[in-house]
């Protein structure tokens, strides 16, 4: 969101099952502090104010109780399937990153 970090310092799917394989190789404590990383980071993800994740229900409950009356179920179903549709365009992209960096390596 920076501009800090490029894309190819992301990781998806396939960069975390390396992390993961790589703290499982360490130790036990490694892996359990590895797994409670992506579970506290995910759940933070989730928060987030996007359409299509729980960050992004919770803005439209607080939308409704401001404007005082109920947001149309229809429109926003358009904005959280918006929201969905370019998250899986970032996941896709992010995976196929993944995959060039481990054929690369």
């Amino acid at each position: 969101m920076t501009g800090r970090y490029g894309l190819s310092q992301l990781s998806g799917p396939v960069g975390t099952a390396q992390a993961i394989s790589q703290a499982a190789k360490r130790n036990l404590p490694s892996l359990l502090m590895m797994t409670g990383f992506i579970t506290v980071n995910l759940g933070i993800f989730n928060l987030l104010p996007l359409p299509a994740l729980d960050g992004g229900r919770l803005l439209f409950l607080l939308l409704e109780v401001i404007r005082r009356k109920p947001i149309s179920p229809k429109y926003e179903g358009y904005v959280h399937a918006a929201g969905l549709f370019l998250m899986l365009i970032l996941m896709v992209t992010v995976t196929y990153q993944d995959i060039v960096r481990l054929i690369a390596k």
